[in-house]
């Protein structure tokens, strides 16, 4: 009983031995990381089992458009948790309170600015991007119906980071739960039953996060002993905002470039006709699977280093920092080897189309060394972010998805073009994927060991 009652309070990561914090913050996280995957992925099945490899088609090709108008509330839950997580390490109630009450009204302004640019830029965007015209309108209408309701995922996802960053993950994870079952069982109603096609899982998708964000509010709404969630709080105050924003801003920016990247990637990939894009939607479902071990360490390690250095322990950051890494290497090792091993299955699972299947599985085993050297910039980056530094890793983010894959990609694709593959190989696509990744680790290795982040001064 006393194990269950543990679970669902706030994991203080200032005290304890360093690893077992870690993973104790870390699985629960890592499987409700898992659950929200399924969202996206729940809907490619469905479409691709019961509408067909167009419609398959048009859920991916939604992805980097959706990605690029959703950076606002990726910067607000960063910066809420960065903060949260140093003032709950500090013990200070007061500044705690204001930073949760000005990140709930800067969500609802991000929701009213993004629901209006999407009605502006959605099908200039995907004009744009050379969208197949056998997708194009469906693409469209799965893209309107989630941006109609962003206000559910964008008050999920801040919510949840302010969890974190008080170290309550478990409660995130039983919300997740909960609102996937929520979207399968919709997906299978609106598409298989009424026939509604890409917009029945769009719909489905919006309504369980709705619920999802009304849970995890509800859950902040009775942590009362932490903080207080009153009506004057609920106003915006520059020092609190603009602090949000401030330590924000950097990943905003960041997942706005590789969004911006991914566009350019995605209009080569368009390229190579409705059947690739099917093959890379296939493989980037699975490859948000793989990446979750990544994500989930170097949120543990952001919410660890923040706390650790809100309590003036910058010793204790170092030595969990090295342990957390070890961690997340070999958790990502492990699961890579299982993704090469059971790889076509993986694709079955998707279509029941043969070569949808066999090139998908050879352009992932391309790029399965990568995931490992992922889970070293991920957890080295999230010490940084802890710590304040959100524009190291912004720049790293920046030079890798930008100044080295984009030239990588299109040069490569235009040395292999030939009477036999008059648009390049297909394969260039993932190589130079590949490539960004190893060279990021790289870097953020030699920038984290040089120790410019342990420069930052705690709010």
């Amino acid at each position: 009983m006393n194990v269950l009652k543990s679970l669902f309070q706030p994991t203080d990561m200032t005290e304890g031995t360093p690893w077992k914090k870690i993973v104790v913050f870390t699985l629960p996280m890592l499987i409700g990381n898992i659950a929200q995957q399924l969202y996206s992925t729940v809907d490619t099945i469905v479409v691709g089992k019961y509408v067909g490899d167009s419609a398959l088609s048009a859920v991916g090709a939604a992805g980097p458009v959706l990605n690029l108008l959703l950076v606002l509330f990726i910067g607000i839950s960063m910066g809420a948790s960065i903060m949260v997580s140093q003032y709950f390490g500090a013990r200070q109630r007061e500044e705690l309170s204001y930073t949760v009450g000005n990140c709930i009204v800067l969500t609802a302004i991000a929701s009213l600015i993004v629901m209006a640019l999407s009605v502006l830029v959605t099908r200039p965007l995907l004009e744009i991007l050379d969208t197949p015209t056998g997708i194009i309108d469906g693409c469209e209408v799965y893209l309107m119906i989630l941006f109609l309701g962003c206000a559910g995922s964008a008050f999920y996802n801040i919510l949840s980071g302010i969890l974190r960053g008080l170290g309550d993950a478990f409660w995130a994870l039983v919300v997740l739960l909960v609102s996937t079952a929520i979207n399968i069982v919709l997906d299978l109603v609106f598409v298989k039953e009424f026939n509604l096609g890409v917009s029945g899982v769009a719909w489905a998708t919006i309504i369980a996060q709705a619920v999802s964000a009304i849970l995890c509010f509800v859950r902040l709404a009775t942590l009362t002993q932490l903080f207080d969630l009153k009506p004057k709080y609920l106003v915006l105050r520059k020092k609190y905002a603009m602090t949000v924003i401030r330590l924000g801003l950097p990943s905003g920016l960041t997942q706005a470039i590789f969004s911006v990247a991914m566009i350019s990637v995605q209009k080569l990939t368009n390229s190579f006709g409705e059947m690739f894009v099917a093959v890379n939607i296939m493989i980037m479902r699975v490859d948000g699977f793989a990446m979750l071990p990544n994500f989930s360490f170097g949120t543990a390690m952001t919410t660890y280093t923040g706390q650790n250095i809100g309590a003036g322990n910058m010793e204790r950051v170092t030595k969990g920092a090295k342990q957390g890494t070890i961690l997340a290497v070999a958790t990502s090792a492990t699961l890579t080897a299982l993704i090469l091993i059971f790889g076509k299955f993986l694709m079955g699972m998707f279509t029941e189309t043969a070569e949808l299947v066999d090139l998908s599985r050879k352009m992932m085993s391309i790029i399965a060394l990568g995931y490992i050297a992922m889970a070293v910039t991920q957890s080295l980056s999230g010490i940084m972010r802890g710590a304040g530094d959100t524009v190291t890793p912004m720049w790293i983010s920046v030079l890798t998805s930008v100044v080295i894959r984009l030239p990588i990609a299109y040069g490569l694709v235009w040395l292999t073009k030939s009477a036999e593959h008059p648009n390049g190989r297909q394969e260039c696509i993932f190589i130079s994927l590949l490539c960004a990744w190893l060279i990021g680790a790289i870097i953020t290795t030699i920038l984290y060991l040089r120790g410019g982040w342990k420069k930052k001064v705690r709010m």
